[in-house]
């Protein structure tokens, strides 16, 4: 009897306060919201610290490249049951492709589950070199082959970029960025435009794209509100980039927005009535235009409907908006005044954690 009181006492003990939790949550909105906020974000504390230890253990075993996937995949396990918002994933095969770049869209932190579920082996992360040197986080990114790039400068961040290839082709492994450069949610679906930096290291590595759309999930989470539910993720097949050059980044990265924009829209559940943006609101066009062509400011043609369409696959935040109506050649130039910081055209992509925006 004692043996068994022993077994069952500290699982009454857990589950109590776990009950209590779920039932306070369950009781009001603004509740659930604080208390599903706080299981994710512990979570994510938990799994960093197993972080540590996997990246210790297998790095001594030789598979430091599969540790990204074995963390991942438990903070799923454990995230997706804590707050309640499974996947189901259309094309998984696709990310076996290796070596590639995986290019995914990025909404809020919530991107962090559905990396946990789709995160393939013998893949890795870009980092900005700064995190190499943070405690803990950076010993557990460099034990898991994390690929740190120099972010000062355009011309230190080609080459560091340019190096990230390499060491993914000798690897044979895949390299995970997001192309938007910083979180892009909304009611409705739709994407930033892509800085370069993931198309500059695919194309000079001469390894395929695979693009990875999460559906918009504003309906389940957003300032103040945080609900269960199911979302759809969808792995577009890889597009090859041998043959080119860095003179088609440019159009690539267009063209890979385009098709992930697409796709956004057709996985993504209507947005609410009167959410969607409206013509005279969207930003110019994200294509990339030539520094040495100089463009009037107020010269710009009246586009036409079919222009507004394509326009609006490349709506951008108010921030960009402003930047690139203010100057057209913007997008070659260092990008200041960004809610995060400095950003240079060639940024790699950042998991940004933290509130979402109303």
């Amino acid at each position: 009897m004692s043996f068994l009181a022993s077994i069952f006492k500290p699982l009454i003990y857990v589950s109590l306060p776990v009950f209590a939790l779920k039932t306070f949550a369950d009781s009001n909105p603004v509740a659930r919201y604080y208390v599903r906020l706080g299981l994710y974000l512990s979570t994510l504390g938990v799994c960093s610290v197993w972080g540590v230890i996997c990246s210790i253990g297998m790095g001594l075993t030789g598979r430091r490249f599969d540790v990204f996937y074995v963390v991942a995949r438990s903070f799923y396990f454990l995230a997706s049951r804590m707050i309640d918002i499974r996947l189901v994933v259309e094309g998984e095969e696709y990310l076996e492709t290796r070596p590639s770049v995986l290019v995914g869209n990025h909404q809020s932190m919530v991107d962090i589950l559905y990396l946990g579920r789709i995160f393939p082996r013998r893949a890795s992360i870009m980092a900005k070199k700064e995190l190499q040197w943070s405690p803990l986080l950076g010993q557990f990114m460099t034990f898991a082959g994390a690929v740190f790039v120099d972010r000062g400068n355009n011309a230190r961040a080609v080459r560091s970029l340019t190096a990230a290839g390499e060491i993914m082709k000798e690897r044979n492994s895949s390299l995970w960025l997001f192309p938007e450069g910083t979180r892009s949610m909304r009611p409705y679906p739709d994407m930033l435009p892509f800085k370069k930096g993931a198309f500059h290291t695919a194309i000079q590595a001469q390894v395929p794209i695979v693009p990875v759309v999460c559906e918009n999930y504003w309906r389940l989470y957003r300032n103040g509100v945080f609900d269960s539910g199911t979302l759809k993720v969808k792995v577009l097949p890889p597009i090859p980039t041998t043959g080119l050059t860095t003179a088609d980044v440019a159009a690539l990265a267009v063209r890979v927005h385009d098709l992930m924009v697409e796709t956004l829209r057709e996985i993504s559940v209507p947005p609410p009535p009167g959410s969607e943006p409206k013509p005279a609101e969207l930003s110019v066009s994200a294509s990339p235009l030539p520094t040495s062509v100089p463009v009037p400011a107020q010269t710009a043609p009246i586009p036409s409907e079919p222009e507004q369409v394509r326009t609006e696959s490349r709506a951008s935040t108010n921030t960009s908006e402003n930047s690139i109506t203010s100057s057209p050649v913007l997008t070659h130039s260092r990008m200041d005044g960004s809610e995060y910081g400095t950003e240079t055209e060639e940024d790699d992509g950042m998991v940004l954690v933290g509130r979402p925006s109303r």
